[in-house]
């Protein structure tokens, strides 16, 4: 082989050593690119729901269409419990799921769910970006297997009766019905309630017919469901909301690279600020529409919960222990 031929031969060699990775890189990019299947229980109009569509087409506009999210709304892919052992199994890539499924699953989550750490939907708003409250996400992994990414919010519950209520302490002997998570079903029991869960569709039946006496809710879904058509008593309780948490099957996380997580996340908390401002901003007017129905719109004046707050803590403290940095954060927000 001749000089000339030799050093031809070497530089070519050289070139398609150069070139090689980029046909790599090129494929690896085009193998990043991802449809999420993103699952939640709430319908289409739901706060909730929009924040997960804003979430998707934010992240299909940063992406240029490479990442893309499919919101399965109104629980299409079955309840938050199948929902989560489709998380864990990989078969579901995100979902939006409440504290009160993570709460059952994981007692320490359930702090955030617990009674009287804040008073006003303004202060949940504060609360739930607290590095407390996020700090309770970090052992979603190792004992769910999923990845928490923040909180999303209701706004403060309410009790809504078929007769005259006034306090908490009218709750004694209502067939309440309840979010099933346990840290409801033990406080409105501390209140004398009678615990009822009835999945929210049959809820506007079960008060008509009297299988129950009432319901608590939060006031959007109060307002989105008329129930101040079937309830004669509104009575806020300033005791429970209900937060809600932007999950990622951490067999998918893995999956991903460092950027790509990074942009998730970031668009997550860009939808959740979205949501929470918008509860806090709209609740008012919702209360406004309630206060001008039919139902008798109560005032909680004059009540104590600090018995009601020490039994809970005494039962709740040891499986749930950030609830009193819980309480003494939301004294101050």
């Amino acid at each position: 082989m001749s000089l000339i031929t030799r050093r031809h031969f070497i530089k070519s060699t050289a070139l398609a050593g150069i070139a090689a990775p980029l046909v790599i890189t090129s494929r690896t990019h085009a193998a990043t690119t991802k449809e999420f299947r993103l699952g939640l229980i709430t319908p289409a109009g739901h706060s909730w729901n929009r924040a997960a569509v804003a979430f998707g087409e934010s992240l299909k506009k940063e992406t240029d269409g490479r990442l893309s999210v499919t919101v399965f709304h109104s629980g299409q892919l079955g309840n938050e419990s199948a929902m989560m052992q489709q998380l864990q199994s990989g078969a579901l890539d995100m979902g939006w799921i409440q504290a009160a499924e993570l709460g059952s699953r994981v007692s320490s989550v359930a702090a955030i769910n617990a009674p009287y750490l804040v008073r006003s939907t303004a202060s949940v708003a504060k609360l739930v970006r607290t590095p407390t409250a996020l700090k309770l996400l970090d052992a979603l992994p190792r004992e769910t297997g999923t990845i928490g990414l923040g909180w999303g919010i209701t706004g403060m519950r309410v009790v809504l009766a078929t007769r005259d209520i006034n306090s908490p302490d009218d709750l004694k002997g209502m067939k309440l019905r309840i979010n099933p998570t346990p840290v409801y079903r033990d406080f409105y029991s501390m209140l004398g309630a009678a615990p009822t869960p009835i999945p929210t569709p049959a809820v506007f039946d079960a008060m008509t017919n009297g299988q129950v006496d009432g319901l608590e809710a939060d006031i959007e879904l109060s307002w989105n469901q008329r129930y101040d058509k079937i309830a004669k008593s509104l009575l806020p309780m300033n005791a429970l909301f209900m937060p809600f948490a932007p999950l990622v099957s951490g067999r998918i996380w893995a999956g991903l690279d460092a950027k790509d997580k990074e942009l998730i996340r970031a668009q997550v908390n860009q939808a959740l600020v979205a949501q929470i401002n918008d509860i806090v901003t709209t609740e008012a007017g919702l209360i406004d529409k309630l206060k001008q129905s039919s139902v008798h719109f109560k005032s909680m004046s004059g009540y104590d919960p600090q018995p009601v707050i020490r039994k809970f803590d005494e039962m709740w403290v040891a499986k749930a222990p950030a609830i009193p940095e819980l309480r003494r954060i939301g004294a101050a927000v």
